[in-house]
């Protein structure tokens, strides 16, 4: 009998958004992060929508709802300057459709899950291939 999790990977998108967070890393990786996101996925981040620093001590979060039902080719390697963590939520066959729409630019290492009924959390890390 297939788990839960192997049940919804093999099923076709139901909820195919995944919500992204990044944070701790400098405003040109996001931004690198969110350019290939774009390139592989339908977003709600219009490329105007560039990361800003924000004065003060307070982290800086930037976030993107991201559609993975519709993927596309992403050309090749992208470079970020260090390695970025992003975290991400949705159901299981979302997330992992976007873990490897990523991998087709960066290197991709799952760091942590949590994993719940219908959805999961992965925190991933990004690094330069």
């Amino acid at each position: 009998m297939n788990s839960t999790r192997e049940a919804q990977t093999q099923e076709n998108p139901q909820g195919g958004e995944v919500s992204v967070v990044l944070s701790g890393c400098a405003k040109d990786d996001a931004g690198t992060v969110f350019d290939v996101l774009r390139a592989a996925f339908v977003t709600d981040r219009a490329s105007a929508d560039a990361p800003q620093d924000v004065s003060g001590k307070r982290p800086t979060a930037w976030v993107a709802t991201v559609d993975v039902t519709e993927e596309r080719v992403v050309s090749g390697p992208v470079h970020l300057g260090a390695p970025v963590t992003l975290d991400v939520q949705g159901g299981y066959w979302a997330v992992e459709r976007l873990r490897q729409g990523l991998a087709g630019a960066f290197a991709v290492r799952v760091v942590g899950t949590v994993s719940g009924d219908q959805e999961e959390e992965v925190r991933l890390r990004l690094a330069s291939k």
